[in-house]
């Protein structure tokens, strides 16, 4: 068996507060989740369970803030938050980076001591790779249900986003994909 490319950075801390841009497909790419026309995209039933599951992530971690995403034919992306702010004031609205976030607090407060915290008032932080895992286990697992066959393709593809213009450009991105879709 060939050795794989690790995906994420190796000293990199992910359960870290940031903002990450996810990318995971189908296996083989199978477009099973609709179909885009117009420009549009149309889920079907199996795209719906996929948007329900990435929003049952917010409901389910305390410290998790959704921005935006979208699910393709045959793929997903999304930006998620780990913010460990969002523990103790859930209603903190925190403005994403591309809407004006004043980066130097967000600094601060990563650099606190709290924002390495694997644990917070008895919340364990899970790492991006497990917060994706729960995404695509729980996902599977409806579709499943169904009695349908559907596998995610292994891993996922993640970015951090390190500032106001790359968050603009990845979120746009994601905003365009349904329009730029040629498959």
């Amino acid at each position: 068996m060939p050795n794989r490319k690790p995906n994420r950075l190796k000293e990199f801390d992910y359960t870290s507060d940031n903002l990450y841009y996810i990318t995971t497909n189908v296996k083989y790419r199978y477009k099973c989740f609709g179909h885009i026309q117009n420009e549009i995209i149309h889920l079907n039933i199996l795209g719906d369970i996929v948007k329900t599951r990435w929003l049952w992530l917010e409901q389910k971690y305390r410290y998790i803030k959704l921005h935006e995403f979208v699910i393709m034919p045959d793929h997903f992306h999304g930006i998620i938050e780990i913010n460990r702010v969002l523990i103790d004031y859930p209603n903190f609205e925190v403005p994403s980076v591309g809407t004006g976030r004043d980066l130097s607090l967000q600094k601060e407060l990563q650099n606190s001591p709290d924002a390495s915290r694997t644990k917070v008032d008895g919340i364990k932080i899970k790492s991006l790779s497990e917060l994706i895992g729960a995404f695509k286990m729980t996902a599977s697992k409806k579709i499943h249900e169904l009695g349908l066959d559907f596998e995610w393709q292994r891993s996922f593809n993640d970015e951090i986003i390190k500032d106001e213009e790359a968050n603009f450009y990845i979120s746009n991105y994601i905003r365009e994909n349904p329009r730029n879709w040629n498959g």
